[in-house]
């Protein structure tokens, strides 16, 4: 089994999974960033031992998915705004020594694509791209089974590619880029109300405020993913994240700009489609980032 480490700003999820991508035990805790590195690595590696116990399997290696910017080949984190101590920290070598096994990090959201490719929504797909609409906006790319990177294994950020340079300004440095005008906090801050959750609560009671605010997001995400069918037509477009549970209050105005946009390409052959994994998909997906690296992934 795969020991799976899923980690947010808000929470860390952890779990064992096998080699049929059957998430086998898992347990959550907050993050809580300001207790620093050091308390983080202590509950990553309790949780590990205690879900490896209730599986009852050997454990193989350990699979990271991880917030924010991350060195996928050193294994060390990055700056990061969701954990800001832990810049510098090398995850992968401290489990990697702590459990005598081999270890491997991704971005979270390449992670989550990875799982989705291998047991997901885009399974039998040669060209995969995997969107998570939710605090922030992400995603991931895989080509014929391997993940595509950057230039020094650098994670392309999708979700800051600029939709309107006179929008609001991002801590990423632009203007207008697809997080600052389609994720949740900007669905919650067009319409004025705490979460991007109660202004879908709001549309489906058909409150004029939030209906306008749910068409205006789904016009920009329909731009952005757009956008992403032009550059790149792949075969498949899974959306994933917690806005994305609202979609059908979405999907109308996303498909209508993807079809007004995408004129030069065969726009309608790339499928957009929900996620298939769930709330399994950080922890599979995390799984997938050892296999992707040491093992056999499907």
């Amino acid at each position: 089994m795969i020991g799976a480490v899923d980690i947010g700003g808000t929470k860390i999820a952890v779990g064992m999974v096998d080699n049929s991508g059957r998430l086998l035990a898992q347990l959550e805790n907050p993050t809580e960033p300001q207790r620093g590195p050091d308390y983080g690595l202590m509950l990553i590696g309790d949780m590990l031992r205690q879900t490896a116990s209730q599986a009852g399997g050997q454990l193989r290696g350990i699979g990271i998915g991880c917030t924010g910017p991350v060195n996928p080949l050193t294994g060390v984190l990055e700056r990061n705004e969701f954990l800001l101590s832990w810049e510098g920290m090398n995850l992968t070598e401290a489990l990697s020594r702590s459990f005598s096994v081999s270890a491997a990090m991704e971005n979270d959201a390449d992670a989550a694509a990875l799982g989705e490719s291998a047991w997901g929504a885009g399974r039998d797909a040669k060209r995969f791209m995997y969107i998570t609409v939710s605090t922030g906006i992400g995603g991931g790319f895989v080509i014929d089974g391997q993940l595509y990177r950057g230039v020094d294994g650098a994670h392309p950020e999708i979700g800051h590619h600029v939709i309107d340079p006179s929008g609001p300004a991002c801590f990423c440095g632009a203007h207008g880029c697809w997080e600052s005008l389609a994720s949740g906090p900007a669905l919650a801050r067009r319409a004025g109300y705490e979460s991007a959750q109660e202004v879908c609560a709001a549309a489906e009671r058909g409150e004029p405020v939030a209906l306008s605010a749910v068409e205006r997001v789904g016009y920009y995400l329909g731009l952005g993913l757009a956008n992403l069918v032009t550059l790149f037509t792949p075969d498949v477009i899974a959306l994933g994240g917690g806005v994305m549970h609202s979609r059908h209050l979405l999907w109308d105005t996303i498909q209508a700009i993807i079809r007004q946009n995408c004129g030069l390409v065969p726009f309608e052959k790339t499928r957009i489609v929900p996620a298939a994994l769930g709330a399994q998909t950080g922890l599979i997906g995390a799984a997938c980032v050892w296999m992707h690296r040491y093992g056999d992934l499907p």
